[in-house]
């Protein structure tokens, strides 16, 4: 597989954002001074028109006073657009907090954006609001400009670039990662057609027949806690045993869910056993 690259000019801004935050936090600089740069990062790095596509203390009116957002992001100007995403900015040395989410998030919320991004200017974190009862606050992404690499940073700052906004990717990448939750890809790693997959792998790599039962204890070994959690609220659906003779093949036999259950409980016991 060839070595991925990034160009000249990407590479060229990002390493200049770098060196300018990494200044500014040297400096200690104010939350005044780490706007500019930010608003810079949004120029230079993701292609946004500092007049036309960003608007600054942008007046968020909620139940209560009206309050500002440091930066909104809005790409629309018709009459009944709203902003695209919020930016919330906090002093270049301050650590993003719990808190600091928690503000971001009241602002969408009170607006009804979907989106947030909230940064030090060498911390970035992209937040996605579900508007249910109450509101869910989502981590998407995050990144570290001093820290991370210029290709990883170059990906991670085209989510949130003018093109990738312009085309409503950020509602793309939002359904791409509601497919892959842990619920939906353990329900595919434990579905009869991949357990049977994992059999037949196996037999190739091995030599070696494994039970359906078998593989499902495995995976209850390396799957972590939450994911364990999850594990147990969804039906695994077992191949059907096969008995074969020299002569003819037995007809299959699906097990009861609650067979399912007695077994992976008896085979996770005797492997824990064998394991002791």
């Amino acid at each position: 597989m060839p070595k991925e690259s990034l160009d000249k000019a990407t590479r060229k801004a990002i390493l200049e954002a770098r060196s300018m935050v990494q200044a500014i936090a040297k400096a200690d600089s104010g939350e005044a001074e780490t706007r500019k740069r930010i608003d810079h990062i949004f120029q230079a790095v993701m292609g946004y028109d500092r007049f036309k596509d960003m608007t600054e203390e942008y007046q968020i009116r909620g139940a209560g006073e009206t309050t500002h957002c440091d930066i909104a992001i809005q790409l629309s100007h018709e009459e009944s657009s709203k902003p695209e995403m919020l930016v919330e900015c906090k002093r270049i040395n301050i650590n993003l907090a719990p808190k600091h989410v928690g503000q971001a998030a009241s602002y969408a919320i009170n607006y009804g954006c979907d989106w947030v991004l909230l940064t030090n200017g060498k911390d970035w974190r992209l937040y996605h609001i579900t508007f249910t009862k109450p509101p869910q606050t989502k981590l998407v992404e995050s990144w570290s400009l001093l820290d991370d690499d210029p290709l990883v940073l170059a990906k991670k700052f085209e989510i949130v670039s003018y093109k990738n906004v312009k085309k409503q990717g950020l509602d793309g990448l939002w359904e791409r990662r509601n497919v892959l939750t842990v619920s939906n890809m353990l329900k595919a790693m434990l579905s009869e057609e991949s357990i049977k997959l994992y059999q037949r792998r196996l037999k190739k790599d091995t030599r070696v027949a494994i039970s359906p039962e078998d593989i499902v204890g495995q995976f209850r070994h390396l799957l972590n806690e939450p994911a364990l959690s999850e594990m147990d609220r969804i039906k695994i659906s077992l191949p059907a045993r096969q008995q074969r003779t020299a002569t003819k093949k037995v007809a299959k036999s699906k097990l009861t869910s609650v067979e399912q259950d007695a077994e992976a409980v008896l085979v996770e016991k005797q492997s824990n056993d064998r394991e002791s």
